[in-house]
């Protein structure tokens, strides 16, 4: 028996032990799981996974579980029942080309999934929190969410990701925005250091609306983050992300911004902070389709590498297929700047100190576009910690 057959006849044994659901869902399920069987794990020679190896989840055994989720929203938003997702559900983060995806998918048991109705304006953040409880063997949870925001709604979404022990949390998330809806999103991984993190955000962005999604990844031993938006005629995207990893943390970010119709705008800022051995990837891709016309598009991936050791493979990525167009795109990696730690030296603060306090105003820039006040107050909490520990 060949290692790749091993690998996925693990999961077969999970697969067969699902409990029955809706004839829909089952037959989602069965093609879902028979793409992950034809693409199997990905290596290193696939052009999307190459500075990225998955070796030690393929090789890895995990019981399928559910995770803890809760959730936290006003009466306003409708909570939907499994008949009423079947049109929308696995429409938009299609399982095609991701066998992670595809392995959600036929892990498809409970689904988060919610309605903000036309024209509702929710105040308080949508909180979803998926925790994974220490348990004595590694499981595998396959959290999926979906999210329908009506015509000219407005709503904040918060998703967090954490758990203790050894385990794999393989999520996604789909997000249709209503034409003229404004959409804030943040997705905050806390995984464990041993945990294995694999997700999938893909939002389809409706005439005139404006999406934007915080990405922010701070945990786990082997992080991966793809992030798709679509945009229509008029649309307004925003995607932003800060990455913190040191030891033998590895952290990769995907995004792809699909500009499907005129008029668009888009603007990326990824921020990447690594130490120790860490290990980080960024790609972005913007696409411009054919008829998107005066689309104007801006992505920007800025790096801090603190050790010598530490490795970032950055590659922005532009695919450009009109002509009345702006789209622009940098990568920078650096170290601390000497002039700012010879200044903040001559002050008569010390070298940690001063190389935690540049490092924390690096990663300021992200979290002061954070909306939620809440959450920023947290962040800056666990930033604080993460940099001050450095300086003792």
């Amino acid at each position: 028996m060949t290692a790749v057959a091993e690998q996925i006849g693990q999961w077969v044994n999970e697969f067969t032990r699902q409990s029955p659901s809706a004839p829909w869902v089952e037959q989602l399920r069965e093609a879902a799981f028979q793409r992950f069987v034809d693409l199997g794990f990905p290596t290193t020679h696939n052009e999307e996974w190459r500075f990225t190896s998955v070796a030690p989840v393929a090789r890895a055994t995990f019981r399928a579980a559910a995770a803890d989720r809760l959730l936290h929203f006003a009466e306003s938003v409708q909570e939907l029942e499994l008949k009423d997702i079947e049109a929308y559900l696995a429409h938009y983060a299609g399982f095609g080309q991701n066998p992670f995806v595809a392995l959600n998918t036929a892990f498809l048991g409970q689904v988060t999934a919610f309605q903000v109705p036309r024209g509702v304006v929710v105040e308080q953040p949508i909180e979803i929190t998926c925790e994974v409880p220490d348990d004595a063997e590694p499981v595998a949870v396959h959290p999926r969410t979906l999210i329908l925001v009506g015509a000219n709604a407005q709503c904040t979404i918060v998703e967090t990701f954490k758990g203790q022990g050894r385990y794999l949390t393989n999520a996604v998330t789909e997000i249709l925005v209503g034409e003229g809806a404004v959409v804030d999103h943040y997705k905050i991984q806390q995984e464990s250091v041993s945990a294995f993190h694999f997700a999938t955000m893909q939002a389809q962005v409706g005439r005139s609306a404006n999406f934007s999604s915080h990405s922010i990844s701070l945990g786990g031993a082997l992080a991966r983050n793809d992030a798709g938006v679509v945009l229509s005629e008029g649309a307004e995207a925003t995607l932003n992300g800060l990455y913190i990893v040191n030891g033998t943390q590895h952290i990769d970010n995907h995004t792809v911004i699909d500009h499907a119709k005129p008029h668009g705008t888009s603007h990326e800022l990824y921020k990447g902070i690594l130490d120790g051995k860490a290990g980080a990837v960024f790609n972005g891709r913007i696409i411009v389709r054919k008829d998107a016309q005066k689309t104007d598009s801006k992505q920007t991936n800025k790096n801090l590498v603190l050790s010598d050791e530490a490795v970032i493979n950055t590659k922005p990525e532009l695919q450009i297929l009109a002509d009345d167009v702006r789209c622009t795109h940098g990568a920078t990696i650096g170290q601390l700047d000497a002039e700012s730690l010879f200044y903040l030296r001559s002050r008569g603060i010390g070298k940690e100190a001063a190389r935690s306090l540049l490092t924390y105003a690096f990663a300021q820039d992200i979290v002061d576009r954070i909306k939620v006040q809440s959450l920023k107050d947290s962040l800056e909490g666990i930033l604080f910690e993460k940099f001050h520990e450095h300086a003792h």
